[in-house]
């Protein structure tokens, strides 16, 4: 069997091993597929094929007739045509539990950052603000205590389970949004609540809800105008969960009073993007899924998916 990878960089700059797809079948790997026009070439005669964000689309598959598996080195799948693969009959298996730990711990290191700027503050020493200061101590941003204050997530999956498991460590109450409930969640510190009742009650505000119709945009001028005034943002699952120039303007107006994401809506970033100029506004370039950790977990994974296909026992099946 023929396998190719299209852009296996991030997943693997070269601190894991690809030798479990190797054990599988001839192995190319291509660190980027940047040029689209590169696909079809680099795919070739190839019957399993792993993309992370290069497109696979309608044309490529009817392009592609030795095709019959497709991993997505991710969660998300939006990249694969994936009606256009269960037509074809090419199965595309994604990994979708890999990151649970680190992203959650990724959000609360961006609420934590948001409570204390550690980074500015240290770059501040380094440049001898605190040698040259007349008292002993100085702090440039308002410092938040956690404990007593309430976070509200938006999205009550793994990650958003995780992510309220730790703000309760922290002596936080959780509110909890998502289309279905398991009772066994609630504790007195964690219950379900509608909308209105979270952005009315929440000091901190978590996504953790997949990019849907129904939730794109969900972070707004009208449902930020429903929240308490210096609510703290943290979104770690997908930039278009929020309008951007909505946000921004309310970081700049004082209505939120600070938020950081890992996300954005056009990645990488564009230069005009809007949280780019606004206040008290923490942006990191998509990292929460990183870890060498998680990323292991997620190579194991995507090695099983394709051992499992040839079993004929597919598994993580996206387009059954």
């Amino acid at each position: 069997m023929k396998i190719v990878i299209l852009d296996g960089y991030t997943e693997n700059p070269g601190d894991l091993s690809w030798s479990g797809l190797e054990k599988l079948g001839e192995l190319t790997v291509y660190d980027r597929t940047t040029d689209h026009s590169l696909i079809v070439e680099r795919i070739g005669d190839a019957e399993a094929v792993y993309t992370n964000k290069t497109p696979i689309t309608k044309e490529t598959i009817q392009a592609c007739p030795n095709m019959k598996f497709i991993g997505v080195l991710a969660t998300g799948y939006n990249v694969v045509d994936v009606q256009a693969a269960k037509e074809a009959g090419v199965v595309v298996s994604n990994i979708p539990t890999y990151g649970t730990d680190a992203v959650a711990q990724f959000a609360i290191a961006l609420l934590l950052e948001l409570c204390h700027h550690i980074g500015e503050h240290s770059d501040c020493v380094k440049r001898g603000d605190w040698s040259s200061n007349v008292d002993w101590c100085f702090w440039n941003y308002p410092l938040m205590e956690l404990a007593g204050k309430t976070m509200g997530i938006i999205g009550f999956g793994r990650i958003g389970q995780r992510t309220a498991q730790i703000a309760q460590a922290l002596g936080m109450k959780v509110l909890a949004y998502d289309r279905n409930h398991n009772a066994a969640l609630e504790t007195e510190t964690c219950h379900y609540a509608d909308m209105d009742e979270l952005l009315a009650n929440a000091d901190v505000i978590s996504l953790h809800c997949p990019l849907f119709p129904e939730t794109e945009g969900i972070i707004n001028k009208d449902s930020i105008a429903r929240m308490k005034d210096g609510v703290l943002i943290i979104n770690s699952s997908r930039g278009p969960l929020i309008v951007e120039e909505d946000l921004r303007d309310a970081l700049n107006s004082g209505k939120v009073g600070g938020a950081a994401v890992d996300v954005v809506s056009t990645e990488p970033i564009r230069m005009d993007n809007p949280l780019l100029s606004a206040k008290n506004m923490i942006i990191t370039p998509h990292i929460a899924w990183a870890p060498k950790e998680s990323r292991q977990r997620l190579m194991d994974i995507a090695v099983e998916n394709l051992r499992q296909f040839l079993a004929g026992t597919p598994q993580n099946v996206v387009n059954r």
